[in-house]
């Protein structure tokens, strides 16, 4: 029985990627720890502090595929921590050279630096993902550049957009979440090797310079200082897919509310039988959407238990330091299942077009009443503007009618103004503003991102 979605059966591929999950695999996590020992012996040998040849035996000796990992597991109960039972087995991998495993190490310093380099991994495919997302998001926002529709605040028709102009605001989003993603790796894919107190002092005078190889050895960068309790690097990694799931919760809720019937402007890609009701045979329900949101809601708990995990006590952490062993795969796991339902989900979006354009004339040209009153203040003042625009508002919205009719009604209008010049002022079409351009640009500045 699964204790959570992640590692159920029926729901790991709705919340997860199998690539995401493979990263964060126990398996996969020992492999890093083993990694990270190996690299330590070598930098120790490039540095004289071990033998060349108890390096080159443990580097060709140590394999977390050979470990007995229920024995693994039953000692890391017992110990609270898995290095040292992995130190017990490697060390009897390695023959006589098992002594110089883990020489001058520290439990935190393994675990650390084998939770940097599963980031490093993940943030490859959170990378991959979101260039992905911003190539359909720029398509999408090119295809509809002028595609007119009601552009809403507080959930009230405010005044015409474009469908264009809201898919680069969602384009915009994932450039600057590209753009923090590559600006993270140098603070975030840092290594850790600092001894039990962070001084590197059963070193001696090597311990810098074995730090230093050893992150040459993992291609990591090498720390200023010691980082056991300096947890922002974790915690600015969580909190970026925060930010990246906020974002495609914020897509989700559109796309849901304007997959709504009483809107019917957006659907998500049809799929046989996806989204169907086990009572109502017409439910068509926005699945991927919902799951996007669910997963942005996931991530931001945990994105609050990185942050809360970074107020340690001391040189070493009592328990915070454990919250992120249950904050950090979780978050890359959900991240990675938002960004698998949205790739599916905007890569195939259905825009209803008729619908938008339906929408937006369902206020008979209140929508752009605005655009009236600023278009008429030329002829008859601002103030009248106003006064005969806001008395023929209140027409339409008692008596009903077209806002263009009333206003060609109104003497005031009638013996001043063309019928024509009040038809094109009330067209919701010709009150786009820079909508167009805006997408222009956006699309623009996102190709030069790269």
């Amino acid at each position: 029985m699964a204790s959570n979605v992640l590692d159920s059966i029926l729901f790991r591929d709705a919340f997860g990627t199998p690539e995401m999950r493979a990263i964060f695999d126990d398996r996969e996590l020992v492999r890093k720890y083993v990694e990270v020992e190996v690299a330590l012996a070598k930098a120790e040998a490039r540095c004289g502090v071990i033998p060349v040849e108890a390096a080159e035996e443990i580097a060709a000796s140590c394999s977390a595929d050979t470990l007995d990992f229920d024995l693994l597991r039953h000692e890391t109960e017992i110990v609270g921590y898995p290095i040292l039972p992995l130190v017990h087995q490697i060390s009897k991998q390695t023959g006589s050279s098992g002594g110089y495993v883990h020489w001058g190490a520290t439990t935190q310093d393994i675990m650390d630096t084998a939770v940097v380099l599963q980031i490093r991994d993940a943030f490859e495919l959170i990378e991959t993902d979101i260039n992905e997302l911003r190539r359909i998001l720029a398509d999408m926002a090119q295809r509809y550049r002028t595609t007119p529709m009601a552009g809403r605040t507080h959930l009230q028709q405010a005044l015409p957009i474009t469908f264009g102009y809201k898919a680069a605001i969602w384009l915009n989003m994932f450039d600057r979440h590209a753009e923090r993603l590559a600006q993270a790796r140098p603070r975030v894919l840092v290594g850790q090797f600092a001894g039990a107190a962070g001084t590197l002092a059963s070193l001696g005078d090597k311990g810098l310079v074995v730090q230093q190889a050893m992150m040459e050895e993992l291609r990591l960068g090498t720390p200023d200082s010691t980082w056991h309790v300096a947890r922002d690097g974790f915690a600015e990694a969580v909190n970026l897919l925060g930010l990246i799931t906020g974002s495609l919760g914020k897509i989700a809720y559109d796309v849901m509310l304007m997959a709504s019937n009483e809107f019917g402007e957006l659907y998500e890609p049809f799929v046989k039988g996806r989204g169907a009701s086990s009572t109502m045979p017409q439910k068509r329900n926005p699945i991927s959407s919902e799951l996007m949101l669910a997963c942005a809601k996931g991530v931001r708990q945990q994105a609050g238990l990185m942050l809360d995990a970074m107020v340690q006590d001391l040189e070493r952490a009592t328990g915070p330091w454990h919250a992120e062993w249950i904050a950090i795969p979780e978050s890359f796991i959900l991240s990675a299942g938002a960004l698998k339902q949205a790739r599916f989900m905007l890569g195939g979006l259905i825009v209803d077009e008729a619908a938008m354009a339906k929408n937006l004339d369902m206020t008979n040209g209140l929508i752009v009443a605005e655009a009236v009153m600023m278009g008429l203040a030329p002829y008859i003042g601002r103030q009248d503007a106003h006064d005969v625009v806001y008395d023929a508002c209140r027409i339409v919205n008692e008596q009903g009618g077209r806002l263009a009719d009333v206003l060609n009604a109104l003497p005031a209008i009638a013996s001043r103004l063309q019928p024509e010049l009040i038809e094109q002022l009330t067209d919701p079409t010709n009150y786009l503003g820079m909508a167009p351009q805006m997408v222009d640009r956006a699309v623009q500045q996102s190709a030069k991102q790269g």
